[in-house]
């Protein structure tokens, strides 16, 4: 998972670029760059680390341009060096800069293609700059530089891509380019200011980033949409994908985004809610008459959910971890010994909130089960009497293949495991995981019944269909194990 965001201003946007970013930074933490384009030059810095960390007074004064785009990487499987810090660039044609959130699922193909077929040369092993060749060639093709030219690109592009994903680019002569793959998994939001000197547009993974500069939300960019935004303020938007089942990431409304960003519509603070509301009411079925006495969000994503259950459980919502905000999101630590130590220095309990008490743990999601397993212990090492565990997410035995870099099935914790063994694994004395479709429903809400999502991490079950062999490759690159090799060569 990144972020992304691209701005089309009538004044300098390094500065604006840089603001969008650090309200990105929790999509991504791994490395960071922005691209800006000024006239037929276009500048590009970026490196490994947060975003204060890659930017100073010296890299921003060289940023100049009234158009620019920015990346913040969290480092799926074969992105996770240097060499794979985002925007990408190539010189032909015009020159192009493309930053990207997803992961396509034809690489290995798409590779050969560009190389074989293209004529172009990829130098690192992102499936991003993949993508940014593919684009090239299909623009090159075109023989023009305008919006039509772009949209037909955008087609090819399509056509040959398979995955999520989500882009913004700059194409020197002619502006901003933004798109979206045609099941629209990854998400993509478009933003308008208008100022005396024209209008002013920005495009990004979410619409905090949007609320931080000033620019009100228009819309979510639609599945296989392409947008090109001149210099000049002028907006050209078209579909460029046949039409496809629109499935948008439900693990974005679960864990990634912020509370605060609004997707398809959707506030992800009131379905976090929801979520809370249908978990507390299976909680309820199961155990009418049970003996929590206090519910304790496991924070930051839980704090939604774990209020409305307290509310419908009748019982006391308590803060009772205290969060080093120094310390990365362990879901995207690199490995798992870096995850465990990092929770101990992540969260410390507060004893008097669980001495003696029957404590209900919420959190948004289980994934490898580490995490989990040591906040439990810490509970109970904290005085609690009993220690039960309500997860406001399916159980993950799948992974995700469109952008989130969950592990090999070997390493999810619900793979191959009944609930009863993974609370056994977990050491809690009571687990209890959300329904898929109580999920589904709370994301979707009232306004959006029977909207569909992706949830294949959940179900197992892929809009894009997966080729023989995949899972077997993507294991070999994302276990623990494979990424440790990686880090050693490196």
């Amino acid at each position: 998972m990144c972020g992304i965001i691209g701005i089309v201003a009538t004044s300098e946007v390094a500065a604006a670029l840089y603001d969008g970013l650090t309200v990105l930074q929790h999509r991504g933490q791994d490395a960071a760059g922005i691209a800006t384009a000024d006239g037929s030059h276009l500048r590009v810095h970026k490196g490994n680390g947060l975003v204060r960390d890659v930017f100073d007074d010296k890299a921003m004064l060289l940023l100049e341009g009234k158009v620019g785009i920015a990346h913040c990487r969290y480092p799926t499987a074969g992105s996770e060096g240097l060499d794979e810090a985002q925007p990408f660039y190539v010189n032909s044609p015009y020159g192009i800069a493309l930053a990207h959130n997803g992961n396509l699922i034809n690489t290995d193909a798409l590779r050969r293609e560009v190389f074989e077929q293209d004529r172009r040369n990829v130098n690192t092993d992102s499936d991003s700059e993949v993508l940014l060749n593919v684009f090239a060639h299909e623009l090159d093709t075109q023989k023009a530089l305008t919006p039509d030219a772009v949209f037909r690109a955008v087609e090819g592009v399509n056509r040959r891509a398979k995955g999520g994903y989500a882009v913004v680019a700059t194409v020197l002569g002619l502006g901003l380019v933004a798109f979206r793959d045609p099941h629209g998994i990854r998400p993509l939001v478009l933003g308008k200011r208008t100022t005396d000197a024209g209008n002013e547009y920005a495009i990004a993974s979410e619409s905090v980033a949007l609320d931080i500069l000033g620019f009100e939300r228009v819309r979510d960019v639609a599945p296989g949409e392409a947008i090109v935004i001149t210099p000049r303020g002028e907006l050209f938007a078209q579909i460029c994908a046949a039409p496809q089942e629109h499935t948008p990431c439900i693990f974005e409304y679960v864990y990634f985004a912020r509370p605060d960003s609004m997707m398809e519509d959707i506030s992800v603070h009131k379905a976090r809610m929801r979520m809370g509301v249908t978990l507390g009411e299976k909680i309820l079925r199961q155990r009418p008459d049970h003996d929590i006495d206090v519910v304790i969000p496991i924070p930051d994503t839980s704090r939604d959910a774990a209020l409305e259950i307290a509310s419908l459980l009748g019982v006391k919502y308590r803060e009772g971890f205290i969060k080093n905000r120094y310390i990365g999101r362990t879901f995207i630590m690199a490995g798992q010994g870096e995850r465990a130590k990092s929770v101990r220095r992540k969260l410390n309990p507060i004893p008097l909130e669980f001495r003696n008490r029957v404590v209900l743990l919420v959190d948004d999601s289980i994934v490898r089960g580490t995490t989990s397993k040591q906040i439990v212990q810490m509970a109970r090492d904290a005085g609690a009497r009993k220690v039960y565990l309500a997860s406001a997410a399916p159980p993950v035995r799948y992974p995700n293949i469109y952008g989130i870099d969950m592990p090999s099935v070997d390493e999810l914790v619900a793979h191959g495991r009944t609930e009863a063994e993974i609370e056994q694994f977990l050491g809690c004395d009571w687990l209890i995981y959300q329904d898929l479709a109580d999920l589904e429903s709370a994301v979707a809400g009232p306004k959006h019944p029977g909207r569909k999502f992706d949830s294949s991490c959940f179900s197992g079950e892929y809009v894009t269909g997966i080729e023989p062999g995949y899972f077997e490759r993507i294991q070999q690159l994302r276990s623990d194990e494979a990424k440790k090799k990686r880090r050693v060569a490196v």
